[in-house]
């Protein structure tokens, strides 16, 4: 990849973000695209939101939005941050800013007009990248060279980076997992300074770590980082008795299907990580599914009638990367078999003679009976045997 003098993309020149660019343009002020916008489009990955910074303070920000006709939201005045919509379309717009003081979580700041001290106190190198409205690439620290290589790095030193946010550890593995090529590999002083580090993670919600987590595990290949982060012990921190060593197999046997954090999560096992991860009831309970199918000998197609084509493919998946089998080639015929059954019999076909629990339990054995036979028994062999 080679560095363009000019940035070239559609949300660059589109009407919203000129509309902003242009108010505070015409309030003196510079402007600037930063971060995920410019680097996404520099590696051809989506583009999601437009981040602008600017030497214009929040009150300033304000003033030109709206003599502009924008509406501004003070979303996070106090660090700088102005909420501008324009045509429907919100930018976060932030003044340049340097930390005075940090507790390992939130900074306190003071505004500035220094692009370079703003690029300073940001993450990684690959996230310091500004446009200009013109597309004019500014790269402060060095950014682009390690986007060339593939590498993700922290700014300055990367010990002092983390002890500002803890949060860092975990979007170091999760920025590598989505941005990094592996023949850069990881980069060794920020993997140690986050093992070092890694008691600040105490610090941090179990909201932000669950969300950290799955946006890791929904990477195209997240098990290289995994296996880092297990090899610092941060894995284990995290979720207590996960274990790295399926990640691999299951990215292998997904053979192009979507990622799944969930899925992913499965294979990694280590309990009941509900309350750790935030996850939410829905989460929990698919989860719980997947991890107890590939512990039992449930199978494909019965999977498929009592859950879905979807779970049981997953749990399948799990099964084989955690046995290190492939997955069965019968697979798609069973779970198609299993989604289409429809038990022959009803309740009212054991009335009046049977009713409540034992009726129940009378529904159940059958219906077990007709999965055993490979959901081949018909209504009438079954009612021979109540």
């Amino acid at each position: 990849m080679t560095a363009p003098a000019r940035l070239t993309a559609d949300w660059l020149t589109a009407d919203p973000t000129r509309a902003v660019f242009g108010a505070l343009q015409a309030g003196g002020h510079a402007a600037f695209a930063v971060g995920g916008c410019v680097r996404n489009t520099l590696l051809g990955a989506p583009v999601h939101d437009v981040d602008i910074a600017t030497d214009a303070t929040p009150a300033q920000t304000t003033a030109c939005a709206e003599h502009a006709g924008l509406k501004a939201i003070p979303t996070g005045a106090d660090h700088g941050t102005i909420t501008v919509v324009a045509q429907g379309t919100a930018f976060e717009v932030t003044t340049f800013r340097a930390d005075i003081a940090t507790d390992g979580r939130h900074a306190t700041v003071r505004f500035s007009t220094d692009i370079a001290g703003d690029a300073a106190r940001r993450d990684f190198t690959m996230n310091a990248l500004y446009a200009a409205p013109d597309g004019t690439l500014i790269d402060p620290v060095g950014g682009m060279a390690d986007l060339r290589a593939g590498r993700l790095r922290f700014i300055g030193d990367a010990g002092a980076r983390i002890a500002e946010d803890y949060l860092r550890i975990l979007r170091f593995f999760r920025f590598h997992a989505w941005y990094a090529a592996p023949a850069g590999g990881i980069d060794a002083d920020g993997l140690a300074a986050c093992a070092a580090g890694q008691d600040g993670l105490d610090r941090i919600s179990a909201e932000r770590i669950g969300a950290e987590i799955r946006r890791l595990l929904a990477a195209p290949d997240p098990a290289p980082c995994v296996a880092a982060m297990a090899q610092t012990g941060i894995l284990a921190r995290l979720v207590p008795g996960a274990d790295a060593q399926g990640l691999a197999p299951l990215v292998a046997l997904e053979a192009g299907a979507e990622p799944d954090a969930l899925r992913r999560l499965a294979v990694l096992g280590g309990g009941d990580v509900t309350d750790r991860l935030r996850l939410s009831r829905a989460e929990a309970r698919r989860l719980d599914l997947l991890a107890g199918a590939a512990r039992d000998t449930v199978t494909a197609s019965e999977l498929a009638y009592r859950e879905g084509e979807g779970a049981a493919r997953d749990a399948m998946l799990v099964r084989a990367a955690l046995m290190g089998a492939p997955v069965p080639a019968t697979l798609d015929a069973d779970i198609r078999l299993g989604a289409a059954a429809v038990f022959p019999v009803r309740a009212a076909d054991l009335m009046p003679g049977l009713s409540g629990r034992t009726l129940g339990d009378a529904l159940a054995r059958l219906e077990a009976a007709w999965i055993a036979s490979n959901f081949t028994a018909t209504r009438a062999a079954l009612l021979k045997d109540v």
